[in-house]
């Protein structure tokens, strides 16, 4: 494998929803996790061999709002240290590769304006860094949406010394515009602002990520994409609890299909690949044969 690109692993809810063949509400991986004990350790087992190196904690979703939306105020640092037990257990199973805590958007994903204000979100992702900070080697502030919304989320890491990795998401159909409407440039600034370790661009569609590329790598620290094979972010999923049912996946992103856009990512200098929604393991085994290739 290509020493100098880090393999992240792959879509988790889609994956979940795969294998248990149950379609859930909106708490999508979550409730997954809840129903189907020790499925995210599987999942995580599963990229561990196809060669992903980093397994991201299946907590992209449980925030305080969240859980208090379905009634679950109480399980949410129960969920986070089940999902942290999960990641580690697959790691240390596999006898390598780092862990990632997921910090997913405040106020649902893709709705920056639902965001809570910068100071808020601080005190809500602190929360959650210190229930991670000793068990995972990296966070990844995935499916950013707007600067602000980002911004909340980078000042809620202030009290961890592991990198932090910022993922912002793009518009499907133009890869040079945030979610919100600003320009993907607008939060270049963020890494002058903040330790910001790696800037990265998550679930939007491959050709948006390609967009992307080179306006990211103008930041100056490392940078990549993990891509959705999703045909878009409809306007109903945008709607809070939406499930994944108002969602499509596309048919034309196999293994191969997806790995060509990986393929000209690291050529335009990205090191820091993966896939998000709707990619699996036979995406990430197909794009960890290449990177070999490249060796």
């Amino acid at each position: 494998m290509s020493g100098n690109v880090t393999l992240l692993d792959g879509g988790m809810g889609q994956e979940l929803i795969a294998r248990s063949g149950h379609q859930p509400s909106g708490l999508w991986a979550t409730e997954m996790m809840m129903k189907f004990p020790g499925l995210v350790r599987e999942v995580h087992t599963a990229y561990f061999a196809a060669g992903a190196q980093i397994a991201t904690t299946n907590t992209y979703a449980i925030h305080r709002d969240r859980m208090e939306h379905f009634g679950l105020p109480e399980k949410f640092e129960d969920l986070h240290a089940l999902a942290l037990a999960e990641a580690v257990a697959a790691r240390n199973g596999h006898g390598s590769g780092r862990v990632a805590g997921s910090l997913g958007p405040l106020g649902w994903s893709y709705r920056p304006d639902m965001a809570p204000p910068g100071a808020e979100a601080a005190r809500l992702y602190a929360e959650i860094v210190a229930l991670h900070d000793r068990h995972v080697d990296i966070f990844i502030l995935e499916t950013m949406s707007g600067v602000d919304q980002a911004r909340g989320a980078l000042m809620g890491c202030a009290e961890t010394d592991k990198p932090v990795w910022l993922s912002l998401s793009v518009d499907d159909f133009d890869g040079t515009r945030l979610r919100s409407g600003e320009a993907l440039e607008d939060a270049l600034s963020l890494v002058d602002d903040f330790p910001v370790a790696a800037l990265l661009v998550n679930c939007s569609r491959p050709e948006a990520v390609s967009q992307a590329m080179p306006i990211i790598a103008r930041a100056g620290v490392p940078f990549g994409g993990y891509a959705n094979g999703f045909t878009s972010i409809t306007a109903a999923f945008r709607e809070t609890a939406a499930q994944t049912d108002h969602l499509t996946a596309r048919k034309d992103l196999g293994p191969a299909a997806y790995a060509k856009f990986v393929d000209a990512w690291i050529d335009a200098g990205a090191s820091i690949v993966g896939g998000c929604c709707e990619t699996g393991p036979a995406h990430i085994a197909e794009i960890a044969r290449r990177l070999g290739a490249r060796s």
